[in-house]
Protein backbone atom coordinates (compact mmCIF):
# COMPACT_ATOMS: atom_id res chain seq x y z
CA UNK A 1 0.00 0.00 0.00
CA UNK A 2 1.18 3.39 -0.32
CA UNK A 3 2.00 5.77 1.74
CA UNK A 4 -0.41 8.62 2.08
CA UNK A 5 2.17 11.10 2.18
CA UNK A 6 -1.19 13.98 1.40
CA UNK A 7 -2.25 13.58 4.85
CA UNK A 8 0.60 14.07 6.92
CA UNK A 9 -0.11 15.84 10.71
CA UNK A 10 -0.14 19.44 12.01
CA UNK A 11 3.35 19.04 13.50
CA UNK A 12 5.29 17.94 9.91
CA UNK A 13 3.49 20.84 8.85
CA UNK A 14 5.91 22.71 11.50
CA UNK A 15 8.90 20.75 10.77
CA UNK A 16 11.26 21.85 7.97
CA UNK A 17 13.11 18.79 7.88
CA UNK A 18 9.98 16.75 7.96
CA UNK A 19 8.23 18.32 5.08
CA UNK A 20 11.68 18.22 3.34
CA UNK A 21 11.42 14.10 3.86
CA UNK A 22 7.53 14.01 2.74
CA UNK A 23 8.45 15.90 -0.72
CA UNK A 24 11.45 13.70 -0.97
CA UNK A 25 9.57 10.51 -0.33
CA UNK A 26 6.79 11.64 -2.65
CA UNK A 27 9.57 12.50 -5.36
CA UNK A 28 10.68 8.92 -5.74
CA UNK A 29 7.14 7.56 -5.26
CA UNK A 30 5.99 9.71 -8.26
CA UNK A 31 9.08 8.78 -9.78
CA UNK A 32 8.89 4.84 -9.74
CA UNK A 33 5.09 5.29 -10.92
CA UNK A 34 5.91 7.24 -13.99
CA UNK A 35 9.30 6.49 -15.42
CA UNK A 36 8.05 4.14 -17.67
CA UNK A 37 6.59 6.97 -19.72
CA UNK A 38 10.28 8.08 -20.53
CA UNK A 39 11.19 6.41 -23.55
CA UNK A 40 7.79 7.18 -25.31
CA UNK A 41 8.16 11.31 -24.37
CA UNK A 42 11.47 11.31 -25.87
CA UNK A 43 10.19 9.08 -28.97
CA UNK A 44 7.59 11.82 -29.81
CA UNK A 45 10.29 14.53 -29.26
CA UNK A 46 12.01 12.94 -31.88
CA UNK A 47 9.07 12.74 -33.78
CA UNK A 48 8.34 16.31 -33.02
CA UNK A 49 11.80 18.22 -33.49
CA UNK A 50 12.03 15.99 -37.03
CA UNK A 51 8.51 17.47 -38.36
CA UNK A 52 9.84 21.33 -37.48
CA UNK A 53 12.72 21.09 -39.48
CA UNK A 54 10.84 18.94 -42.21
CA UNK A 55 8.19 21.88 -42.43
CA UNK A 56 10.75 24.27 -43.08
CA UNK A 57 11.43 26.10 -40.13
CA UNK A 58 14.82 26.82 -39.07
CA UNK A 59 16.85 25.07 -36.11
CA UNK A 60 16.77 27.78 -34.19
CA UNK A 61 12.94 28.29 -34.55
CA UNK A 62 12.36 24.73 -33.85
CA UNK A 63 14.49 24.85 -30.83
CA UNK A 64 12.03 28.18 -29.45
CA UNK A 65 9.26 26.47 -30.22
CA UNK A 66 9.93 22.78 -28.58
CA UNK A 67 10.99 25.17 -24.84
CA UNK A 68 8.23 27.77 -25.33
CA UNK A 69 5.26 25.64 -26.80
CA UNK A 70 5.68 22.51 -24.84
CA UNK A 71 2.65 20.63 -26.17
CA UNK A 72 3.46 18.22 -28.82
CA UNK A 73 -0.47 18.33 -30.66
CA UNK A 74 -0.56 21.43 -31.01
CA UNK A 75 2.86 21.58 -32.64
CA UNK A 76 1.48 18.97 -34.99
CA UNK A 77 -1.59 20.59 -35.81
CA UNK A 78 0.20 24.12 -36.39
CA UNK A 79 3.20 22.91 -38.30
CA UNK A 80 1.42 22.18 -42.28
CA UNK A 81 -0.65 25.74 -40.99
CA UNK A 82 3.07 27.61 -40.63
CA UNK A 83 4.26 25.65 -43.99
CA UNK A 84 1.15 27.25 -46.11
CA UNK A 85 1.62 30.34 -44.65
CA UNK A 86 -2.00 30.02 -43.13
CA UNK A 87 -2.90 33.51 -41.00
CA UNK A 88 -1.18 34.12 -37.69
CA UNK A 89 -4.96 34.22 -36.03
CA UNK A 90 -5.58 30.78 -37.82
CA UNK A 91 -2.51 29.37 -36.48
CA UNK A 92 -3.20 30.95 -32.43
CA UNK A 93 -7.11 29.41 -32.54
CA UNK A 94 -5.79 26.15 -33.93
CA UNK A 95 -3.29 25.55 -31.19
CA UNK A 96 -5.84 27.35 -28.81
CA UNK A 97 -8.42 24.77 -29.49
CA UNK A 98 -6.42 21.52 -29.82
CA UNK A 99 -4.67 22.74 -26.17
CA UNK A 100 -8.25 23.53 -24.45
CA UNK A 101 -8.01 19.92 -22.68
CA UNK A 102 -5.23 21.55 -20.52
CA UNK A 103 -7.70 23.46 -19.17
CA UNK A 104 -9.45 20.74 -17.75
CA UNK A 105 -6.65 19.70 -16.69
CA UNK A 106 -5.51 22.28 -14.62
CA UNK A 107 -9.10 22.65 -13.25
CA UNK A 108 -8.55 18.92 -11.91
CA UNK A 109 -5.13 20.02 -10.46
CA UNK A 110 -5.92 23.51 -9.64
CA UNK A 111 -7.29 23.19 -6.19
CA UNK A 112 -4.14 20.90 -5.08
CA UNK A 113 -2.29 23.68 -5.07
CA UNK A 114 -3.98 26.61 -4.03
CA UNK A 115 -2.16 27.41 -0.79
CA UNK A 116 1.00 28.35 -3.56
CA UNK A 117 1.56 32.03 -4.67
CA UNK A 118 0.21 32.38 -8.19
CA UNK A 119 3.49 32.74 -9.42
CA UNK A 120 4.30 29.06 -8.13
CA UNK A 121 0.89 27.91 -9.74
CA UNK A 122 2.02 29.81 -13.08
CA UNK A 123 5.16 27.60 -13.05
CA UNK A 124 3.80 24.42 -12.43
CA UNK A 125 0.57 24.92 -14.63
CA UNK A 126 3.61 25.00 -17.63
CA UNK A 127 4.13 21.18 -16.96
CA UNK A 128 0.77 20.00 -16.28
CA UNK A 129 -0.32 17.74 -19.37
CA UNK A 130 -0.91 14.00 -20.07
CA UNK A 131 1.61 12.23 -18.20
CA UNK A 132 0.54 14.41 -15.07
CA UNK A 133 -2.78 13.58 -15.25
CA UNK A 134 -2.71 9.77 -15.68
CA UNK A 135 -0.82 9.58 -12.50
CA UNK A 136 -1.22 12.76 -10.23
CA UNK A 137 -5.26 11.95 -10.10
CA UNK A 138 -5.15 8.69 -8.75
CA UNK A 139 -2.63 9.61 -6.28
CA UNK A 140 -4.32 12.53 -5.00
CA UNK A 141 -7.87 11.99 -5.40
CA UNK A 142 -10.41 15.08 -4.36
CA UNK A 143 -10.86 13.95 -0.80
CA UNK A 144 -6.81 15.19 -0.35
CA UNK A 145 -7.87 18.74 -1.38
CA UNK A 146 -6.18 20.94 1.63
CA UNK A 147 -3.56 18.25 2.30
CA UNK A 148 -0.48 19.76 0.58
CA UNK A 149 1.71 17.15 1.92
CA UNK A 150 4.11 15.20 -0.79
CA UNK A 151 1.94 17.05 -3.88
CA UNK A 152 4.91 18.98 -5.04
CA UNK A 153 7.55 16.46 -4.80
CA UNK A 154 4.93 14.08 -6.52
CA UNK A 155 3.92 16.54 -9.15
CA UNK A 156 7.87 17.29 -9.91
CA UNK A 157 8.81 13.92 -10.63
CA UNK A 158 6.24 13.02 -13.12
CA UNK A 159 6.22 16.17 -14.52
CA UNK A 160 9.71 17.22 -14.71
CA UNK A 161 12.13 14.26 -16.28
CA UNK A 162 8.96 14.64 -18.72
CA UNK A 163 9.88 17.62 -19.57
CA UNK A 164 13.47 17.20 -20.30
CA UNK A 165 12.99 13.74 -21.85
CA UNK A 166 10.66 15.77 -24.47
CA UNK A 167 13.18 18.98 -25.33
CA UNK A 168 16.18 15.79 -25.34
CA UNK A 169 14.43 13.84 -28.16
CA UNK A 170 12.86 17.18 -29.85
CA UNK A 171 16.29 18.42 -29.99
CA UNK A 172 17.80 14.83 -31.23
CA UNK A 173 15.32 14.52 -34.00
CA UNK A 174 15.67 18.92 -35.21
CA UNK A 175 19.78 18.32 -35.24
CA UNK A 176 19.19 14.78 -36.89
CA UNK A 177 16.31 15.22 -39.00
CA UNK A 178 18.05 14.67 -42.31
CA UNK A 179 20.16 11.54 -40.85
CA UNK A 180 17.21 9.72 -39.58
CA UNK A 181 15.44 7.80 -41.73
CA UNK A 182 11.69 7.48 -42.54
CA UNK A 183 12.09 3.77 -42.83
CA UNK A 184 13.13 3.72 -38.80
CA UNK A 185 9.40 4.71 -38.04
CA UNK A 186 10.17 6.84 -35.07
CA UNK A 187 6.55 7.77 -35.01
CA UNK A 188 5.28 4.23 -34.80
CA UNK A 189 7.55 3.42 -32.31
CA UNK A 190 6.27 5.80 -30.16
CA UNK A 191 3.27 5.24 -30.80
CA UNK A 192 3.42 1.92 -29.36
CA UNK A 193 5.75 2.95 -26.32
CA UNK A 194 2.39 5.09 -25.37
CA UNK A 195 -0.18 2.29 -25.79
CA UNK A 196 2.30 0.01 -23.48
CA UNK A 197 1.88 2.83 -21.11
CA UNK A 198 -2.12 3.23 -21.28
CA UNK A 199 -2.60 -0.50 -21.01
CA UNK A 200 -1.75 -0.69 -16.97
CA UNK A 201 -3.71 2.45 -16.79
CA UNK A 202 -6.96 1.32 -17.45
CA UNK A 203 -7.57 -0.71 -14.59
CA UNK A 204 -11.72 -0.08 -13.97
CA UNK A 205 -14.78 0.18 -16.07
CA UNK A 206 -14.88 3.79 -16.05
CA UNK A 207 -11.64 3.94 -17.68
CA UNK A 208 -12.45 1.29 -19.99
CA UNK A 209 -15.35 3.07 -20.96
CA UNK A 210 -13.84 6.63 -21.70
CA UNK A 211 -10.56 4.68 -23.47
CA UNK A 212 -12.92 2.83 -26.10
CA UNK A 213 -15.47 6.09 -26.45
CA UNK A 214 -12.44 8.66 -27.44
CA UNK A 215 -10.92 6.04 -29.73
CA UNK A 216 -13.80 5.40 -31.66
CA UNK A 217 -14.18 9.26 -31.41
CA UNK A 218 -11.04 10.16 -32.65
CA UNK A 219 -11.23 7.24 -35.38
CA UNK A 220 -14.32 8.72 -36.97
CA UNK A 221 -13.94 12.89 -36.32
CA UNK A 222 -9.91 11.96 -37.85
CA UNK A 223 -10.65 14.02 -40.55
CA UNK A 224 -12.38 17.13 -38.67
CA UNK A 225 -10.73 20.58 -39.23
CA UNK A 226 -8.26 21.84 -37.14
CA UNK A 227 -7.79 18.53 -35.07
CA UNK A 228 -11.28 19.13 -33.58
CA UNK A 229 -11.28 15.55 -33.76
CA UNK A 230 -9.32 15.45 -31.02
CA UNK A 231 -11.09 17.81 -28.59
CA UNK A 232 -14.31 15.76 -29.38
CA UNK A 233 -12.80 12.76 -28.61
CA UNK A 234 -11.10 13.79 -25.39
CA UNK A 235 -14.77 15.54 -24.12
CA UNK A 236 -16.77 12.73 -25.19
CA UNK A 237 -14.18 10.26 -23.56
CA UNK A 238 -13.88 12.02 -20.39
CA UNK A 239 -18.28 12.08 -20.45
CA UNK A 240 -18.21 8.16 -20.92
CA UNK A 241 -15.59 7.77 -17.80
CA UNK A 242 -17.98 10.35 -15.73
CA UNK A 243 -21.09 8.74 -16.61
CA UNK A 244 -19.88 5.69 -15.99
CA UNK A 245 -18.40 5.97 -12.82
CA UNK A 246 -21.61 7.97 -11.66
CA UNK A 247 -23.53 4.99 -12.20
CA UNK A 248 -20.94 1.80 -11.40
CA UNK A 249 -22.20 0.21 -8.20
CA UNK A 250 -20.25 1.31 -5.27
CA UNK A 251 -19.59 -2.55 -4.54
CA UNK A 252 -17.85 -2.27 -8.06
CA UNK A 253 -15.77 0.63 -7.18
CA UNK A 254 -14.52 -0.78 -3.98
CA UNK A 255 -13.42 -4.03 -5.74
CA UNK A 256 -11.54 -2.62 -8.47
CA UNK A 257 -10.11 0.01 -6.01
CA UNK A 258 -8.70 -3.30 -3.88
Amino acid sequence: MQKETGDAGPRDGNDPSAARRIEKDAFQEGWRDSASTIPAVFAWGVVSGMAMVKSGMSIMQSLGMSLLVYAGSAQFAVLPLLAVGAPLLVVFFTAMIVNLRFVIFSAAVAPHFEHLPWYRRVWYGFFNGDISMAFFPRRFPPHTFGQPAGKIGYFAAICYPGWLSWQLGATVGILLASQIPESWNIGFAGTLALIAIMIPMTNNVAALAGVIVSGTVAVLALHFPYRLGLLAAMVLGMAAALTVDKFLPVTDKEGEAA
